[in-house]
């Protein structure tokens, strides 16, 4: 039988962040992004969340490399992961290519991996595929898609995308896309984040014009937070603050690593005498100075959230301040953001945020130009890609209304296997799939129970019974002693203490007088007839945990 393309989606569907699609044909694979997301409510203490890579260390023999669209942390961030699992060449654009060295250097990988430098428009072969880098528009410098010819036929990956006919990069490369449609496209996989936004996608440029409003007039000092990725919205701020003679001081350890890589490799060039440390504004007029600032997302620990609650080195809010947000939520860190904007209105700020003001723009591709897109490939097969299940939902009905056949369009979930020929898509099992949390240096380390026990701590707290007997006679030396966290304040609650030892007291003298000496059985009773007196009183469920000595 002939060999078929599979197509596997490792991230990025039926969720928002850590993309990572593979393809694979005979003895050959290579890898389109390696993102990380961010957790959820529920996933107490986690930092980040990467891809299950499970298949890839397996077959990592077939590895031939790595493919990056673009340079932001839902497509790169999950870089360090993977090469501590497996090594394999990395392709990218300059920007894209000089952040991910910083992530490399970060954790000691730069001699390990080899990363390769490309320009849109070039060609790399890697095994069977050749993977082409075409120019797009996003709201980060060199951004591109890719067209992958494989023995089978073209696919074409849109990665994060706009249609921007003002961008300061140049134009989305619509002809190019509009010749492999000619040439013929077996498949598209593209960007569904703004797929339910009708029309356009706003320009970068109109930002612009919402700074010099918000700076015009101005007397007091104004701090900016947007993504720190977003070259193009820096260079904004640097030439409006120019424009207004203020200085500008970065903050964060993200935006000054973007500061620096951005102005190293020419994608961000700073007007004379206009950036200053952030340790010199103390000694400038508050209408002179603008300082830029992570924590659009109120992330914990940002330099934004510092400044909020009082714990930035340099800079804390004062009143009259003027707060800029320009950026957009992204889903699920809605309240982190409000509690940000709650503390600055409580200092005093003046906080803008609201979209009608036109200080943040999206970098994804609304209805309209995802229909020029699909218009231009005509592709025989669609795959949405990049967003929940609504998202995917709703670009495979955009592609249907466009006259698209419905067996043709592919809802994909993490984990499925697409098997492709020239003339056919089918599905083809499964291969393992899933969210791998990181906690500090801990990779995978925090699976389902340890989880399961956080939210069991973080709902109804714990309570520890200590409880010492002799070695000899297994008599009761001291104890019950009850030891709480996250219960009840002790001291309030003497009596509900004091019923616990007893009840302990009475499972323990239960079991000895049994005769037991089985130190499991005598916990499990002990937790038992704890845990029953608990929900009969106070209608809670703490963590019981026995701890029985010997002496």
């Amino acid at each position: 039988m002939a060999e078929k393309l599979k197509i596997i989606p490792l991230g990025g569907l039926n969720e928002i962040g850590k993309n990572m699609t593979v393809l694979e044909y005979g003895k050959d694979i290579i890898i389109i992004d390696c993102g990380l997301g961010f957790p959820e409510d529920d996933m107490y203490g986690v930092d980040l969340v990467i891809a299950d890579m499970t298949y890839l260390v397996k077959n990592q023999e077939k590895i031939r490399g790595m493919f990056l669209t673009h340079g932001h942390e839902d497509h790169i961030g999950g870089i360090p992961y993977a090469m501590q699992q497996f090594s394999c060449p990395i392709h990218g654009t300059r920007l894209t290519a000089g952040l991910v060295k910083l992530k490399l250097e970060e954790h000691h990988l730069e001699r390990k991996v080899k990363l390769f430098t490309h320009e849109a428009g070039e060609v790399v072969k890697a095994g069977c595929f050749q993977v082409e880098f075409i120019h797009v528009n996003h709201s980060i410098a060199d951004a591109v898609a890719f067209a992958v010819k494989t023995p089978v036929g073209t696919l074409v990956f849109s990665g994060d995308f706009k249609i921007d006919a003002m961008a300061e990069d140049g134009m989305i490369d619509l002809t190019r896309f509009g010749q492999l449609g000619k040439e013929g496209v077996l498949a598209f996989l593209c960007d569904s984040t703004n797929v339910e936004r009708p029309g356009f996608t706003p320009s970068e440029r109109s930002v612009t014009d919402s700074f010099d409003r918000q700076f015009s007039g101005c007397r007091q000092r104004i701090i900016v937070t947007t993504f720190a990725s977003n070259a193009f919205r820096l260079q904004s701020l640097l030439n409006v603050a120019h424009k207004h003679g203020r200085k500008v001081a970065v903050t964060g350890r993200s935006m000054e690593n973007i500061l620096k890589v951005s102005t190293d490799l020419g994608y961000l060039k700073i007007p004379n005498n206009t950036l200053v440390d952030i340790n010199a504004i103390k000694s400038l007029p508050k209408d002179k100075i603008v300082i830029v600032s992570t924590g659009s997302q109120g992330e914990n620990m940002s330099a934004l959230y510092r400044m909020a609650f009082s714990g930035h080195r340099q800079v804390e809010i004062q009143a009259g301040d003027r707060v800029i947000i320009s950026a957009s939520a992204i889903p699920g860190n809605e309240k982190s953001i409000s509690k940000i904007i709650n503390e600055l209105y409580r200092k005093g700020a003046e906080v803008i945020y609201d979209k009608l003001e036109g200080l943040h723009v999206s970098g994804h591709a609304c209805q309209e130009e995802l229909k020029i897109m699909h218009a231009l490939l005509h592709p025989r097969f669609f795959i949405p890609i990049h967003g929940e299940q609504r998202h995917l939902q709703a670009h495979a009905r955009l592609a249907q209304s466009l006259g698209m056949d419905a067996k043709n369009i592919f809802i994909s979930d993490i984990g499925k296997v697409l098997d492709l020929t020239k003339a056919t898509c089918k599905w083809g099992g499964t291969v393992p799939a899933g969210k791998i949390l990181v906690d500090g240096t801990g990779v995978g380390d925090v699976g389902s129970v340890v989880l399961r026990d956080r939210k069991h701590l973080a709902q109804d707290g714990m309570l520890v019974v200590v409880v010492n007997l002799s070695s000899e006679d297994g008599s009761v030396i001291t104890g019950p002693d009850i030891i709480t966290r996250g219960f009840v304040y002790v001291k309030e609650s003497e009596n509900l203490m004091e019923e616990l030892r007893v009840i302990a007291a009475h499972a323990i003298d239960r079991c000895l007088a049994g005769g037991t000496r089985d130190w499991s059985a005598l916990k499990a009773n002990i937790k038992s007839d704890l845990s029953g007196y608990l929900f009969k009183t106070t209608k809670r469920n703490p963590m019981i945990l026995p701890v029985i000595m010997e002496i």
